[in-house]
């Protein structure tokens, strides 16, 4: 039984930036605007340590009682995102080298590569410290590891230390050189090895570099994300035992796979910035036009899916907790363009995040400053310290929720959509065509799936992860295994198969029995050609949708095989095995909704017919309902026999409605 938890607000609080007689003042407006919790710490190492081995807590011991005694909660963040410039000098190695040998220096943030073991020990020491500390402090909720992993591209690094790890990793994976000559084909342009020593980092090539040396470097990049996630977090259990440890991931980050970095984490926490994300990853300028002040309706939401699954990697699914650590209250200063929120934007996106399950939704940041890199971002507070728009808005949620007292968590969904990061660095190793990545059909199945009005659980592509569903979609998997070709296959799911995947073996092969390797039996079909075009010359298919930018051209290899749409040219498009459907190609967005809105049928989900701007999502008996448009729409039909319990049915622009089942 899924523990309630009352979702609350919190913010981003940085009391080494202002002076000492002011942090009174600002505890008590945070607890005028309704917040219960506040992030301190995660940046301010050179003011915990100024000198090698000489601490000063008493500033720290100082906000920690102004914040306590005002009855605010604190995540302690360990600063290990900014390692200090006499740090830096005492080990200049420690930096991470880029793809063009050039080392990324002092003067930001993330300066340090994960796989020097020195750097690691000091990560050790200043978490210890603080751990012993303020780990049974009475105030302290719960701590935050380091800070974005992966932010600026930090997570490969192609340093000497990283050499060295990596040659260590791949000896201890292979056991031999010959073995690891095998299984990279290593035959091909006389790229065979005689030791581990002899293996260099894969950059700095003449032409691209073996994919399976790049996708072995990819996994052990990772996997020192995971070894130094785990080795603070192991620390800080060892002296503050029954506080729980979290991270804040970012969004559309790939770099590293955040499920198994998940498996030390007892609360998954995450930074929302749906404007920032608009202008920075969406190619589509008629939605960047429409949705300028709100976001993609559907790109936050996703990363509230994948990261309440992530949250549920160490303590099941029923005990899995998630965060949204930091929300964006205004203009942010890192997009190529920052525009302004919409009246409503940032109130919807906090009740996009509950409404998803999350406990806190907190504000980055508490104040915005007016020095350094960050001054032209936003905050819930003015420069000069008075209320900014986010501030009010803060309030008018926090009435909101004490109204509503609703349980953190949401059931389990009936729709899988499987995501994959070593997909994600597969394609993005040899994607064939220039704009294919996993993440992208994801979204474009994701998308189809909020565009029909049903909730989807974003899961790891585990046989445990999509046994029970009743929907279950795989974009794009690079490999997958035979377990879950298995489950899938033994189970009463309907099941919908993206192109490419079981297209290679787990060591970068194309797949001995064709693509789609495992599921070749499922979908009763086998690959034997595919072709990626430009946008300009799409794939027209004969009901008049398209595919955009990959095609791929199969044998029928079952009897029981039904072509249900082929391409104009006369090429099978969607394929049909009994319960499994395969899809030769990547979906325009009228073919997505066709395929998706097909399969629910068949799977006998209910499929609304929304507005474009219209979202929704059910809660337990709660149903929220959200506008992402500039016009005020009619959702009448979807009160059905709900009670409204906030907002209206004439939804107006960036509108909430909160409605709950009849009993």
């Amino acid at each position: 039984m899924t523990p309630y938890r009352k979702q609350r607000l919190g913010t981003c609080y940085y009391p080494e930036h202002w002076p000492q007689e002011r942090w009174r003042t600002d505890a008590a407006m945070m607890v005028e605007a309704g917040l219960s919790a506040v992030r301190i710490g995660e940046f301010a190492w050179s003011r915990l340590e100024p000198e090698p081995g000489q601490y000063d807590f008493g500033w720290l011991d100082a906000a920690f009682d102004v914040l306590s005694e005002a009855g605010l909660s604190i995540v302690l963040g360990t600063p290990t995102a900014t390692p200090p410039k006499w740090l830096v000098d005492t080990m200049p190695d420690m930096v991470a080298i880029d793809a063009e040998g050039r080392p990324r220096g002092f003067g930001s943030r993330r300066h340090y590569c994960f796989s020097h073991a020195g750097y690691r020990a000091e990560c050790a020491r200043i978490a210890e410290a603080l751990a012993r500390r303020y780990g049974d402090h009475p105030a302290l909720e719960a701590w935050q590891i380091d800070n974005e992993y992966g932010c600026h591209d930090t997570v490969l690094s192609y340093s000497q230390a990283a050499r060295a790890g990596f040659r260590d990793w791949l000896a201890q994976k292979y056991q031999s050189p010959q073995a690891l000559n095998r299984a990279w084909g290593n035959v091909f342009w006389s790229m065979e090895y005689r030791s581990f020593e002899e293996v260099e980092l894969p950059n700095l090539t003449v032409t691209e570099p073996n994919p399976a040396h790049v996708m072995d470097f990819r996994r052990y990049s990772s996997d020192q994300v995971v070894s130094f996630n785990r080795l603070q977090a192991d620390i800080i259990r060892r002296h503050s035992p029954g506080r729980p440890v979290s991270h804040n991931f970012m969004g559309s980050e790939t770099g590293f796979d955040h499920y198994a970095v998940s498996d030390d984490l007892d609360i998954v926490t995450w930074d929302s910035y749906p404007i920032g994300f608009l202008d920075r990853d969406t190619t589509d300028e008629t939605a960047k036009q429409r949705y300028i002040g709100v976001g993609d309706p559907d790109l936050q939401a996703f990363h509230h899916d994948l990261y309440r699954a992530c949250g549920q990697v160490r303590n099941g699914p029923d005990e899995g907790r998630w965060w949204v650590m930091e929300q964006q209250p205004g203009p942010v200063n890192w997009a190529p363009y920052n525009p302004a929120p919409t009246p409503g934007a940032v109130r919807l996106w906090a009740w996009e995040a509950f409404a998803a399950g999350a406990e806190l939704v907190s504000y980055f940041r508490w104040r915005q400053p007016s020095f350094g890199q960050e001054q032209m971002h936003e905050a819930l507070l003015l420069p000069n310290g008075e209320p900014n728009e986010g501030w009010h808005v803060c309030r008018q949620l926090a009435q909101d929720l004490a109204d509503l007292d609703a349980a953190a968590a949401p059931p389990r969904a009936d729709v899988a959509l499987v995501f994959d990061y070593e997909s994600a660095w597969a394609w993005d190793i040899q994607p064939q065509g220039a704009d294919f990545s996993h993440l992208d059909m994801a979204l474009r199945f994701y998308r189809a799936l909020r565009r029909a009005g049903v909730s989807v659980d974003v899961v790891p592509p585990t046989p445990e992860a999509v046994q029970g569903r009743r929907l279950v979609i795989l974009p794009a998997l690079f490999a997958g295994s035979q377990a879950l070709a298995d489950t899938l296959a033994q189970g009463d799911a309907h099941v919908l198969i993206g192109p490419r995947t079981g297209s290679k073996t787990d060591d970068f092969r194309i797949h001995p029995d064709l693509p789609p390797g495992p599921f070749g039996a499922l979908a009763g079909i086998t690959v034997t050609r595919v072709e990626s075009r430009p946008p300009f010359a799409p794939v027209a298919l004969a009901d008049g949708t398209r595919f955009q930018g990959w095609r791929e051209f199969v044998r029928i290899a079952a009897e029981t095989v039904r072509v249900e749409l082929e391409s104009a040219d006369g090429h099978p498009a969607w394929i049909v095995n009994g319960r499994v459907l395969y899809l030769a190609g990547r979906p325009d967005e009228a073919l997505a909704d066709n395929v998706v809105r097909h399969l629910m049928d068949d799977a006998g989900l209910t499929a609304h017919a929304l507005h474009r701007d219209v979202r929704i999502r059910d809660n337990g008996d709660l149903r929220y309902v959200f506008n992402y448009g500039p016009e005020t729409v009619d959702v009448s039909d979807l009160v059905e026999d709900h009670a409204i319990v906030l907002g209206a049915a004439a939804l107006e622009p960036r509108g909430v409605l909160v409605l709950r089942r009849r009993r």
